[in-house]
């Protein structure tokens, strides 16, 4: 095997898509994005069974590795989600199976990739890099955080009262976009440790904080840019050197966006959705028009990929679902 291509296939990004709904359009914007961006490396979408075939077909006519999962529960009780649709994103723990890869950049399907990130992947082994959220939305009334008015994002504005609550909350990071290791071991100790864990209102985000709270790293928001930072927190961000957006703001996903929901009618949001469609409607980003020698690169990588993953199944069982 050549050693570039070798190189090559020990990363990945990776994404997760479930349903029959129009998620699939900000997966296709997301390989175009990274494209654009000239990333070295391949976009894996871990999809649910039940993704149509026209979906699939769509994601690997764009260059995409597609793998199924199955599935992940949490233990039922009467938890209330922030969203819904939470429950399901618990089946983004599959993704630390993909272990025919060394390292790999998970990302959202409403996230857009502007700038290179592929340097991320250097990052020092043994932790997991995301970006810290924030406290200030409603969504997270149920806390003190949200009582006393405190935020990580501008944790001198108020003061944590240790005498009264003790020690301040961990630091706590958006799960849309992380950086980090597969691994049989961390992926069986996740599926056990969701067994007995009870859920709480943000699902896996909560969860994932809470097992990787040890090995938690920092970085700096331009690696996801939350849209609602722009006007909860502007002081912490560089417009202009932004390289990763998060479309996870109401209203804020390009292929809905009205301009009608709060805040969506800012010049920024508009600057950002606009932004996304120039990549997404541009055809000299289809998989199909790259140039030949991206095209052969990619149809390596992705049968290496295909037999990595067979290779895999043979000798392990998944775990069944919750």
């Amino acid at each position: 095997m050549p050693e570039n291509v070798e190189i090559l296939e020990q990363r990945a990004y990776v994404t997760f898509l479930a349903g029959n709904g129009d998620y699939v359009k900000g997966v296709v914007g997301l390989a175009k994005g990274l494209r654009k961006a000239n990333s070295k490396y391949p976009l894996v979408v871990a999809i649910l069974p039940d993704v149509p075939e026209e979906h699939r077909q769509i994601l690997e006519s764009q260059g995409c590795i597609v793998r199924e999962i199955e599935p992940v529960y949490p233990p039922q009780n009467q938890t209330q989600f922030a969203m819904a649709y939470y429950v399901i994103n618990y089946s983004k723990l599959r993704i630390w199976e993909f272990v025919e890869y060394s390292k790999m950049i998970y990302l959202d399907g409403d996230i857009q990739v502007f700038d290179n990130i592929d340097h991320l992947f250097d990052a020092p082994d043994g932790y997991f890099y995301a970006v810290m959220d924030c406290f200030c939305e409603k969504t997270w009334s149920h806390t003190p955080q949200y009582e006393l008015g405190y935020c990580q994002q501008c944790p001198d504005k108020v003061q944590w009262p240790e005498e009264d609550l003790g020690p301040r909350p961990p630091r706590y990071f958006n799960a849309g976009m992380c950086v980090y290791e597969p691994n049989l071991d961390t992926y069986h100790a996740l599926l056990d440790t969701l067994q007995i864990t009870p859920p709480t209102p943000f699902a896996e985000q909560d969860f994932l904080n809470m097992f990787f709270r040890e090995i938690y790293k920092p970085i700096p928001p331009i690696y996801n840019l939350v849209l609602a930072m722009l006007w909860r927190h502007p002081e912490n961000i560089e417009l202009d050197k932004v390289k990763v957006v998060h479309y996870c703001a109401a209203g804020s996903k390009p292929w809905r966006y009205t301009g009608k929901e709060e805040n969506m009618d800012r010049e920024d949001i508009k600057m950002l959705v606009k932004k996304w469609w120039d990549v997404y409607n541009d055809e000299s980003l289809d998989y199909k028009n790259v140039g030949d020698q991206q095209d052969t690169r990619g149809s390596i990588i992705k049968a290496l990929s295909e037999e990595a993953a067979a290779a895999a199944v043979e000798y392990r069982n998944a775990p069944s679902a919750a």
